[in-house]
């Protein structure tokens, strides 16, 4: 695997789905998406369990809530990649295509 894209959330429900759909949108496959609940409480944890389960390219981790540099480090615990990259649940991936 190429890439790992560490995404940390929290309590982001109106960004996360924009930023869940522009992964979806691209083109080039060879990455994961590590998506790090980082104790969400306002209905983002369920997005990313259910994204998740609908998307082979995409591991959720749950953990409790202890800031973006925390979930950072649990993401990159979890990271298969050769190469990682950061995303905020905010961000969009641009397409390449």
């Amino acid at each position: 695997m190429r890439f790992s894209i560490l995404v940390p959330i929290y309590n982001v429900k109106d960004y996360l789905p924009d930023m869940l759909k522009s992964a979806d949108g691209q083109t080039f496959r060879d990455f994961e998406l590590v998506l790090v609940d980082d104790g969400s409480f306002d209905g983002s944890e369920k997005i990313c369990d259910e994204y998740c389960a609908a998307h082979a390219f995409a591991r959720c981790v749950h953990k409790p809530n202890g800031g973006l540099i925390s979930a950072r480090r649990t993401g990159l615990q979890h990271a298969l990649g050769d190469y990682v990259l950061f995303c905020d649940a905010d961000d969009m991936l641009e397409s390449c295509a």
